[in-house]
């Protein structure tokens, strides 16, 4: 978008919201934190500018917020200029005083793009589908716990749905009407707020657990708009709860015993004259599609770091929760880690079902991109679709343990050709950090075990 263009939106936005005093610039970091800074009404034009600078360990921190100490030393924590995205400039419906906010990429302070900024890569990876006469459409579910906002005297989190003593129920009531009717207030909030700030909602469901939910995001045909809309919808989903006194967690699993957050993520391909480039006119899908899905199991267990990227994440991963354990796919089949959904031959697609909730969406989107594209640039052939429950007929070899995952990535010659080394290396440091935090602290569960 060119200057021009970006004023234009700034003047169209003050003119719909002339009360406005302040715009949050974000700045996604590449642990799916959100940085930045408030701006005031006479910096406005700074913003839209790109001359408005934040150090650039900004898009670095880990999942408490911290400077990756390795990488900042390395670097000597220089600046970058923060460029925004004016198609996400919008309102913020549920701050008191009148606010906008706006997504913004980091850049170099030589105006070079940043390798390890989540959109740019995400970007880069678009380019490349865009060489060969593709453009990938994306969707997101995104699965939710709504809780209490005090925890118990144990630090546990309390359920909205409880049992006549006050404990969870044995399970949630999925899909029940009545269960969300209760939540109507909230819903309605959440749905409005995404309507002003222009998120395309599809559906508001109840999942399978007690106090869990489900919104899921209509298709767009730019992946990284499909990214952005995620992020701001966990951010008005959080934002909106607390007004009700409740607290939104996307925690991959909260609780050892109920079904765990997965973020399913819907891929298809349009081709130059906007067909679905996955169709041959029938319900299996064509070579393309077996191509695609090929890439992305062929890649799956070196990107498993980005769809769990945390030491909970891994706790989602048990047999017979719908969370997926191996590379497989097959159609109409959730069992499997890519499922082909039955639906008309225009809308054939992946449904990639292995990421949490608690991942960042531009590096899940990426790396579901970078498999389907190699896949399709190596013409991989894609093994039988497997029938009936995968979990009895496939056996596990996702990683299912974080320094395992943290291993595969580091080393993986699909990240570094697909993603860029130098992303690489940071997030490799960043997990490394994170994973030695973890490893320093000791469980009660260990003191009752061996005190």
């Amino acid at each position: 978008m060119s200057m021009s263009d970006s004023d234009d939106k700034l003047q169209d936005f003050l003119l719909k919201h002339p009360e406005t005093e302040v715009v949050e610039m974000i700045l996604p970091d590449i642990s799916g934190g959100l940085r930045g800074k408030w701006i005031t009404r006479d910096k406005f034009d700074k913003l839209l500018n790109g001359s408005l600078k934040l150090p650039l360990s900004s898009l670095v921190c880990d999942i408490w917020g911290r400077d990756v100490e390795a990488w900042v030393f390395e670097t000597g924590d220089g600046d970058g200029y923060c460029h925004p995205d004016p198609r996400t400039l919008v309102a913020v419906p549920w701050q008191e005083r009148p606010m906008g906010q706006a997504l913004v990429s980091m850049r170099q302070v030589d105006g070079a793009p940043c390798g390890y900024d989540c959109r740019y890569i995400l970007s880069l990876l678009m380019e490349r589908f865009s060489k060969l006469g593709l453009t990938p459409v994306v969707a997101t579910e995104m699965e939710f716990y709504l809780l209490l906002r005090e925890d118990d005297k144990l630090g546990r989190p309390g359920h909205t749905q409880v049992d006549r003593v006050g404990g969870s129920l044995a399970a949630g009531n999925t899909y029940s009407v009545e269960v969300m009717t209760e939540m109507a207030a909230l819903m309605h909030d959440i749905r409005d707020a995404c309507s002003l700030q222009g998120l395309p909602v599809d559906t508001l469901i109840k999942e399978s657990a007690p106090s869990q939910y489900e919104i899921n995001l209509h298709h767009t045909a730019d992946a990284l708009v499909a990214a952005d809309h995620a992020v701001m919808l966990k951010r008005a989903i959080k934002a909106l709860a607390r007004k009700h006194g409740l607290r939104a967690t996307f925690m991959a699993k909260p609780f050892g015993h109920l079904a765990g957050n997965g973020m399913h993520v819907h891929c298809s391909v349009l081709d130059s004259d906007g067909n679905n480039a996955f169709s041959d006119g029938g319900d299996r899908g064509n070579s393309l599609l077996r191509e695609a899905v090929a890439g992305c199991l062929a890649t799956m267990e070196d990107a498993m770091l980005l769809f769990a990227p945390n030491l909970n994440s891994y706790r989602r991963f048990q047999r017979g929760t719908h969370a997926p354990l191996a590379p497989c796919w097959g159609y109409e089949n959730r069992t499997v880690s890519v499922r082909i959904p039955a639906d008309t031959a225009a809308a054939t697609r992946i449904e990639h079902r292995v990421a949490g909730a608690d991942a960042n969406p531009y590096l899940v989107i990426a790396a579901i991109l970078g498999g389907i594209l190699h896949g399709i640039e190596h013409k991989l052939q894609a093994p039988p679709p497997q029938e009936g429950n995968a979990y009895n007929s496939v056996p596990p070899s996702l990683p299912r343990h974080w320094p395992v995952a943290q291993a595969r990535f580091c080393q993986s010659d699909f990240v570094r050709n697909y993603l860029g080394a130098e992303f690489q290396h940071v997030y490799g440091l960043l997990k490394q950090q994170e994973l030695d935090e973890f490893d320093r602290q000791v469980t009660p569960m260990e003191y009752d075990a061996c005190l």
